[in-house]
C-alpha cells in the first residue's frame, strides 16, 4: 500500500520475553525501533526513537511503568501506550489508564491478540483484555458521578459543536463498541468511523479514545 510500517517500541525487564514480543511484532510487519529493560532506559530511548506505539510492562526496575507512561505521554500526547502486564489487578489497570495508557493486555493474551491490539492502539482505540474495559468504563462513570467538587461547578465554557453523525459515533464509542461494530451499526466504512473519531478528538482537544469515552460519560451520552 506504500504506507510506512508502524513504529513500535517494547519495554520489559525480562530479556527473553522482550525479545520474543519484538520478534513477533517484526514478523508481522511492524518496525521495532527500540527496546528497553528498565524505566529510565525506556524514557531515554523512547524520546530518541519516537515510536507510534509503546508496548510497556508495568513492573520495571529504576522507574515504574506508570511513571514512564505519564512522563512520555505528558511530553508527547500523540504517543499511544499499550500496557502488556502479568497483572490483571483492577488497581493496576486503572492506574495505567490514568497515567495515559490507551490499552491494557495481560500477558496471557495470544500473539494474534497482541498484534491486533497494537494495530488498534495505533489508531487510538481503547483496547483491553476482556473484562477490563467494563472496569475502566465503570470507574469513569463513578468519577463523573462525583462531580462537581466541593467548590462547585467549573466556569462554563462554550461546548464544541459536533455534527449529528459525530455525536452518534461518540455515543457508540462510549458504549464500548469497536470501530468495526460502529461501522456495521451505522452502515458506514471503518475509515469513515475513524475519521469521525479523529475530527471529534480535534474539536474536543482530547488525545485518545480513552479520554473520549470519559468525555462522553461525563456529558451523559453513554446513557442516551
Amino acid at each position: 500500500m506504500g504506507e510506512s510500517p508502524l513504529k513500535v517500541m517494547v519495554v520489559d525487564d525480562h530479556p527473553m520475553w522482550r525479545d520474543a514480543v519484538a520478534r513477533d511484532l517484526a514478523g508481522a510487519g511492524f518496525e521495532v525501533v527500540a527496546t528497553a529493560g528498565d524505566g529510565e532506559q525506556a524514557v531515554r530511548r523512547a524520546r530518541a526513537a519516537r515510536p507510534d506505539v509503546l508496548v510497556l510492562d508495568l513492573n520495571l526496575p529504576l522507574k515504574p511503568g506508570v511513571t514512564v507512561c505519564r512522563e512520555l505521554v505528558g511530553a508527547d500526547p500523540s504517543l499511544r501506550v499499550l500496557v502488556l502486564s502479568a497483572s490483571g489487578e483492577h488497581a493496576d489497570v486503572l492506574e495505567a489508564v490514568k497515567s495515559g495508557a490507551t490499552g491494557y493486555l495481560v500477558k496471557s493474551a495470544s500473539t494474534e491478540e497482541l498484534l491486533d491490539a497494537v494495530r488498534r492502539t495505533a489508531v487510538g482505540e481503547a483496547v483491553f483484555t476482556p473484562g477490563l474495559a467494563g472496569l475502566v468504563l465503570g470507574e469513569y462513570r463513578r468519577l463523573a458521578a462525583g462531580t462537581p467538587g466541593p467548590s462547585g461547578p467549573a466556569p462554563a465554557t462554550p461546548a464544541p459543536r459536533l455534527t449529528e453523525r459525530e455525536t452518534e459515533v461518540l455515543r457508540l464509542v462510549a458504549k464500548g463498541l469497536s470501530y468495526k461494530q460502529i461501522a456495521e451499526r451505522l452502515v458506514i466504512s471503518h475509515r469513515t468511523v475513524q475519521n469521525h473519531v479523529q475530527n471529534t478528538l480535534g474539536k474536543l482537544q482530547l488525545h485518545n479514545r480513552v479520554e473520549l469515552v470519559r468525555y462522553a460519560i461525563e456529558t451523559g451520552l453513554d446513557e442516551d
